[in-house]
């Protein structure tokens, strides 16, 4: 039976697909095998290029760059026209693959994505990946919860599209271990305003940049001493921090107060 979507026309379908945190071993079979079967792959600037491995090789490829947060100026490619190009491409009957770093839920716009597909009649399936928040603390020895340290895990975003931030006085307040997405811009402030919020200084905290890939960097800090020891360091976007007790488990760190959080 042909699909059609809601003007009518022949319909493909759309993949979100997750390609995980960015080492291409950390993709799943489902997406290997969702990657054979694309007619056109419209992938993001984070993506390890490692993945488009299993793509056909009469797939059409197309670069929709995206680095929310960076430091550097990076062209990118406006939200509202990917979802266009994804419709028009579908509507021509095309398997289309969007293929998204970590997870196409967790801050991938999936979800604005999904939203747009379903409104078009457009068959449309998420293909979940390994989120960098999860694996990003681990490459770096981290475990998100701990039951000696962490009842639970708050994944949050330091970039809104609107430019507010998140009410980090109620994040204080949960006791929970605070996962950061693209806060490295504005981590200066997001310290201060935890600081504020009562928390205290010599909470362990880390950053990692490009997590679980062989370029990984990192370092472990105390609240209070995170934003300098990234600047030290010179991390940079794509990274993640991580915020609380759980952190004082991190190996290898190059942080000036790795010794002493180990030690606590």
């Amino acid at each position: 039976m042909t699909r059609t979507d809601h003007a009518g026309n022949e319909a493909g379908k759309v993949y979100l697909l997750g390609a995980g945190p960015g080492d291409p071993d950390l993709l799943t079979l489902k997406a290997v095998r969702v990657l054979a079967r694309a007619d056109i792959v419209l992938i993001d600037d984070l993506v390890n290029r490692a993945v488009l491995e299993h793509v056909r090789p009469q797939a059409r490829i197309i670069e929709v760059g995206k680095r929310g947060g960076c430091l550097i100026y990076k062209k990118s490619t406006p939200q509202a026209f990917i979802q266009r190009l994804m419709l028009r491409l579908a509507r021509a009957g095309h398997v289309v693959v969007r293929v998204k770093g970590g997870d196409p839920f967790v801050f991938g716009r999936g979800g604005e994505e999904l939203e747009a597909m379903r409104a078009a009649g457009i068959a449309c399936e998420v293909v979940s990946g390994i989120t960098a928040g999860i694996a990003a603390p681990a490459a770096f020895g981290i475990p998100v919860t701990h039951r000696d340290y962490a009842v639970g895990v708050t994944f949050v975003t330091g970039h809104t599209k609107n430019g507010a931030g998140p009410n980090w006085a109620a994040l204080a307040a949960t006791g929970t271990t605070l996962v950061i997405y693209m806060g490295i811009a504005n981590l200066a402030g997001i310290c201060a305003d935890l600081l504020a919020a009562g928390m205290r200084a010599d909470m362990p905290a880390a950053a990692i940049q490009s997590g679980t890939c062989a370029t990984q960097r990192e370092v472990l800090a105390t609240l209070g001493s995170l934003h300098r020891a990234v600047e030290v360091a010179g991390l940079s976007s794509p990274a993640i921090v991580v915020i609380g007790e759980v952190a004082r488990l991190a190996h290898g760190a190059q942080g000036e107060n790795h010794a002493s959080l180990r030690a606590a």
